[in-house]
């Protein structure tokens, strides 16, 4: 089954903005959304370590991120983060520490000579399935 999922514009340069930001180390973050579709983005700090090659959310910013979610009637859309150096498809690490396994993962990539590449999966079972996602 090939999903397709419509994202704004808006969403997707701050989303690729935040990797161009921080060009050496893996960003992460989530994305919530509102019954009208309005997006917020959550940046959260990675405090893994090596920060270019792996992502881990700061626990405190996480629990702060879904209680903001509560307290303005939104729900978790996507959970993001950046490939520095690689493409933007899961790693095996990604599909293995999957935490929220109804939310868009999206995966944005720096690591393709200069061109932003940004895709989409959910993730289940140590698996994942590919979201064609399309900027409007």
């Amino acid at each position: 089954m090939n999903k397709t999922l419509i994202i704004p514009r808006t969403l997707a340069n701050r989303l690729l903005g935040l990797a161009q930001h921080t060009p050496d180390a893996e960003i992460c973050g989530l994305v919530s959304t509102t019954a009208d579709q309005q997006y917020r983005v959550y940046s959260i700090q990675n405090i893994a370590r090596p920060a270019d090659r792996v992502f881990e959310m700061e626990p405190k910013q996480q629990i702060d991120a879904f209680r903001k979610m509560r307290e303005n009637g939104e729900s978790l859309f996507a959970v993001f983060h950046s490939h520095p150096h690689g493409q933007a498809t899961p790693s095996a690490r990604d599909l293995q520490q999957a935490t929220f396994q109804d939310a868009l993962n999206i995966i944005i990539s720096l690591g393709t000579a200069g061109v932003l590449d940004m895709r989409g999966y959910y993730y289940s079972n140590n698996a994942a399935q590919a979201v064609e996602l399309i900027v409007e």
